[in-house]
């Protein structure tokens, strides 16, 4: 094309890239009582003996993501104390819930699952 300001185009119009991949799914926050209510299988912690002879309790807060299969994948300790925390994260670590849907897609979650370890010999 004479006095054109681009490339001639020969034989039609130029190919079209295809459109990328869709984004990986990143986790959804819900509240703790959402995957509390889609719990299938609860390992409850083994009291430490350390922490039970030296007569400590109380709570261990974690913050897990769930995947799209209802596996924990990923734990972080919020709070909690010392001796209690592996024990929390060694349970919850096995723990299974229904997935979570979104438009009848399962997706990945975060939430927060509290741990309570009490003298009386309970943990929940």
């Amino acid at each position: 094309v004479v006095g054109g300001t681009g490339p001639a185009v020969v034989g039609g119009t130029p190919a079209v890239a295809p459109p990328p991949p869709p984004p990986p799914k990143e986790p959804v926050r819900v509240g703790g009582q959402v995957l509390t209510s889609r719990l299938v299988n609860k390992v409850n912690p083994v009291y430490p003996p350390l922490a039970k002879a030296a007569r400590v309790a109380g709570v261990v807060i974690l913050q897990v993501v769930v995947d799209e299969g209802g596996r924990v994948k990923n734990i972080k300790t919020i709070s909690g104390h010392p001796l209690l925390v592996q024990a929390a994260v060694d349970a919850v670590s096995q723990w299974v819930y229904s997935p979570t849907l979104l438009n009848n897609e399962p997706i990945p979650v975060i939430g927060t699952v509290t741990v309570r370890f009490t003298l009386g010999g309970s943990t929940d």
